[in-house]
């Protein structure tokens, strides 16, 4: 067999599959947007987060669809989630609330973890349901910088 053949017939093909995107975890709900928000939290607004598991909602425009919501996670780790329910294109009750450590949508009082973003009670309907979007939260110091 011709060497380049064996080339063609072996490597094009992982080549191929290393290449590929996994359209299927893209969360057609909620459209991704590109924004930069920083938190000193020597301020007041933000000094929940100094503590595990203080969550505090950012409604500030141009931050996520609806807003965010950040909580620190234990060991100076910040997670970050889009304050839209991910379960429905957003809507006029689409904005989640707090309830302790977790998010609820007032739309179907889905609930979801704000230590991990995961749903706690997806229906039993067989159809396909979205964990929370998260986005990039990074910590130097006193500032916490949220990003997508």
């Amino acid at each position: 067999m011709n060497p380049s053949r064996l080339i063609y017939k072996v490597f094009l093909p992982l080549l191929l599959m290393a290449c590929s995107t996994d359209a299927r975890n893209r969360n057609p709900n909620l459209q991704e947007l590109g924004f930069r928000f920083e938190m000193n939290l020597n301020l007041p607004l933000y000094s929940p987060l100094t503590s595990t598991g203080n969550p505090v909602y950012i409604g500030n425009t141009g931050t996520g669809i609806r807003g965010v919501f950040v909580m620190n996670t234990g060991f100076d780790q910040m997670r970050a989630f889009e304050a839209s329910c991910p379960n429905h294109p957003p809507n006029s009750c689409s904005t989640m609330q707090l309830e302790g450590q977790n998010a609820v949508c007032p739309c179907e009082d889905y609930e979801y973890s704000l230590f991990t973003g995961q749903m706690l009670n997806p229906p039993e309907d067989g159809q396909r349901y979205y964990n929370m979007l998260e986005y990039r939260a990074t910590r130097s110091g006193d500032i916490v910088t949220i990003s997508n």
